[in-house]
């Protein structure tokens, strides 16, 4: 066996990955990143670019549904070409990758390691059978797997995940999509969009990440005009049959369904790939699920040589924070024992679903639980329903809840489900991180007519709540009409 002594070990090859490894040989230049599996990470492989472009097909078939309410009647029966549908998907997902693979390509092959590592101990790790690292600082980047009941595995082929369906050579014909969260919500909608027949099922009631009880109320009530969504399901048999899926359930109206479907989905999370590491070999402090904690400003866990970045740590299991928390713990690994705290940006989450869900700064069930049951902030809303340029363009469906605080009138963090939700998103982002006041955000320059006047709506219900601004105006004369 082969033995390496290096400044800094990195497992996982993804996003935080490639980050930590950048980040870690501007101070150090032995350095080694250890992959077991295929490079490309789960953004560019199975995640957010191939479901954007399910769903941007999914969009074109809705536009052409909604122009009979602009008066534009196209002619004939529309034809989804399954085939044609799919093979789009996997094109440029290969394209996306490919985009991956090259800045790989550019790091020295002494660099790479193929294998899976485990620990031996805090400083050293076994790949496979072929190479052992005395590693002085090692980062964990390993990334997260989807996660399933086990009893589901009797389904065989029939169970499915994301990573399986884009590299489905055509669409089947009906889809049983379990967990109505970021992935069950996108890739439900644009299946049902293309044509799928899609019954979606949950437990305990939540609808994608959302906490605030208004805005996943509409959620809810919105989805299930489209296909049916219990997210507090009562399934009672699930059985494979030949080659369908047999699942018998309690409906909302309290009677019992029985449906067959072509595959089930399960899209019930995800479980962070610290599991096959041997890291009860370590002294690594772990959370009830067996993942390492870690600072979250420096992503240096209970050992001081350690650190964890990405999905791996179990934190915000997201593209744009695997990569901050990647060049974080790389940083803080290559400079070792000058550790410092990195910039983390104000949370931002989005649902790409139609209307589109987003998330900024605390979420409701964050603030409730610091502030109790006090009365220190408020609440204000608008609903898109009658907001100008949504209705111009037939987009009119959403809520949208901006949260303060009171005394300061600081803007604390927002829910929504609107049209550009994701636009919207960033601009409370960039007021969240900025820490601005409520008063503040209301002497930026707002255009008309656009859809983001109605962040302006509840911007000004929420300043009036907060004794710090006037009553809304109804019929505001210095908005045009219908803002």
């Amino acid at each position: 066996m082969k033995t390496l002594n290096v400044d800094v070990a990195i497992i996982g090859g993804g996003t935080a990955g490639l980050g930590a490894y950048r980040a870690a040989k501007a101070h150090a230049d032995n350095v080694v990143m250890i992959e077991g599996g295929p490079y490309g990470t789960t953004c560019a492989r199975v995640g957010c670019m191939p479901s954007k472009l399910l769903i941007a097909a999914a969009e074109a078939v809705h536009h052409i549904e909604k122009a009979p309410g602009f008066g534009i009647h196209p002619q004939g029966e529309i034809l989804i070409n399954g085939r044609e549908v799919m093979d789009r998907v996997k094109r440029e997902r290969d394209r996306f990758v490919g985009f991956v693979l090259e800045g790989v390509d550019d790091i020295p092959a002494e660099d790479k390691i193929a294998g899976y590592a485990k620990f031996v101990d805090n400083n050293t790790l076994v790949v496979d059978d072929h190479t052992r690292i005395e590693a002085k600082r090692i980062v964990i980047a390993t990334g997260s797997r989807p996660a399933w009941p086990a009893p589901w595995n009797d389904l065989g082929d029939r169970l499915i995940v994301n990573d399986d369906v884009f590299d489905w050579d055509d669409l089947p014909g009906s889809v049983a999509v379990f967990g109505p969260g970021v992935i069950g919500l996108e890739l439900g909608q644009s299946l049902k969009r293309l044509g799928v027949d899609v019954v979606m099922f949950g437990v305990g009631g939540q609808v994608g990440p959302l906490t605030d009880p208004t805005v996943m109320a509409y959620a809810d009530k919105t989805f299930n005009e489209e296909f049916y969504l219990d997210p507090d399901a009562k399934v009672e048999e699930m059985v494979r049959e030949g080659d369908s899926v047999h699942i018998r359930y309690i409906d909302k109206q309290g009677e019992t369904k029985r449906i067959a479907v072509d595959y089930v989905l399960a899209a019930t999370g995800r479980r962070p790939n610290v599991d096959k590491l041997d890291i009860e070999n370590t002294g690594m402090e772990l959370d009830a699920r067996g993942v390492p904690t870690a600072d979250p400003y420096t992503m240096q866990t209970s050992v001081a040589s350690i650190f964890v970045a990405g999905d791996a740590s179990n934190q915000l299991p997201l593209l744009h924070e695997a990569a901050d928390q990647g060049r974080i713990a790389g940083d803080n690994a290559g400079r070792f024992p000058d550790i410092r705290a990195g910039l983390r940006r104000s949370k931002i989450s989005a649902v790409f679903s139609d209307p589109q869900i987003a998330m900024v700064g605390e979420t409701y069930k964050e603030i409730t639980t610091r502030l109790g049951t006090c009365e220190c902030f408020e609440t204000g809303t608008v609903s898109f329903e009658g907001q100008g340029r949504s209705r111009v363009m037939l987009r009119n469906k959403g809520v949208l809840n901006v949260y303060g605080e009171q005394g300061t009138g600081r803007f604390l963090g927002s829910e929504m489900m609107g049209p550009n939700a994701e636009h919207l998103a960033h601009l409370l982002a960039w007021a969240h991180q900025n820490k601005m006041t409520i008063s503040q955000m209301l002497d930026m320059p707002f255009y008309h007519p656009v859809i983001e006047e109605g962040v302006r709506t509840a911007l000004r219900d929420l300043n009036a709540k907060l004794h710090l601004g006037p009553e809304t105006i109804k019929h505001c004369l210095d908005c045009g009409p219908g803002c």
